[in-house]
């Protein structure tokens, strides 16, 4: 049997998230002193007891679910449960660096910070209310290239999160997100909706982050994960750490390959997906994806101590 371990996106956040494995493991509890440590602020007090909107921020969200996804790891790795039992790790956008952190690839520390800039580089990349992203359900992901193609006009609009049969998500300029949504609800949607973002992640709109991060990430050291990482543009394994680098920065301006990513550890065996973190939304995503994939969800100390059933 083969196994990967995904890793959480945006939107999965809540207030008190690895609270109970920081109580219940040492090792969880240290993720977060960590992840303190190098952002120079106490993250885990907003992330257990803030206020939701101030969590939401992009450039607070972003190290914050990943301190969740590591803590619940390091409780999986304290029962006997580490990187030697995947045979994949992969993430959805910011997840993706939980995933590399977890295999190894990337320092915790230097994992926060990353997250922390990219979070903000990709905030004031798009002026507030100049950008949208909305959610297509019911439509596949042609049939919504092509309500991007029709909406775009002299704006951006791309189909930004294909994540599964029957969910893409687009990105771009305000008014031609909402007329992707008009044009798709006459197409036969099932629902065409605005999500509550603050700016068009995964587009060309991003490009200026995507500078961003290609700077700052030159500047740190990037190792040879223990498992191969099935990277979001590419949705195929990648070890070379330069290639990684290289894909993380294509990928704040590329699609996010879910659903793709999902089918391709399944061609290559995997049978069960453990999804690391806050939330359930990745689970759901890989049973409506192939059915035959097993999938559990790890983000409390019950879920972790029935890992050793």
């Amino acid at each position: 049997m083969k196994r990967a371990f995904v890793f959480p996106g945006q939107g999965a956040q809540v207030i008190g998230m690895g609270r109970d494995l920081a109580e219940a493991y040492p090792a969880a509890r240290a993720v977060f002193e960590e992840v303190d440590d190098s952002l120079g602020e106490e993250l885990s007090r907003l992330i257990w007891q803030g206020d939701i909107a101030e969590l939401t921020l992009t450039a607070n969200a972003q190290p914050a679910l990943m301190a969740a996804s590591l803590a619940a790891f390091r409780a999986m790795e304290a029962e006997g449960f580490g990187i030697e039992k995947a045979d994949f790790v992969a993430g959805h956008s910011l997840g993706e660096y939980s995933a590399l952190c977890a295999a190894g690839a990337l320092a915790l520390g230097d994992t926060a910070r990353l997250l922390r800039l990219r979070g903000r580089a990709m905030q004031e990349a798009v002026p507030v209310g100049m950008g949208a992203m909305a959610a297509i359900l019911g439509l596949d992901l042609a049939a919504v290239e092509e309500v991007a193609a029709e909406a775009a006009g002299d704006e951006v609009c791309a189909a930004a999160n294909d994540n599964d049969p029957a969910q893409v998500v687009v990105s771009g300029g305000k008014a031609a997100v909402e007329r992707a949504v008009e044009i798709a609800r006459a197409r036969g949607a099932k629902r065409a909706m605005l999500l509550p973002v603050s700016a068009p992640f995964h587009c060309a709109m991003m490009a200026p982050a995507a500078e961003a991060m290609e700077v700052a990430l030159a500047g740190v050291a990037l190792a040879t994960p223990a498992v191969p990482l099935v990277a979001n543009v590419a949705a195929s394994a990648v070890s070379d750490p330069e290639e990684i680098r290289r894909l993380l920065v294509e990928q704040v301006t590329g699609r996010v390959r879910w659903r793709e990513s999902v089918l391709w550890m399944a061609g290559q065996g995997v049978t069960e997906m453990i999804e690391i973190g806050a939330g359930k939304a990745l689970s759901g995503m890989i049973r409506r994806i192939d059915r035959e994939v097993a999938v559990r969800a790890v983000g409390a100390p019950a879920d972790v101590e029935a890992l050793r059933t």
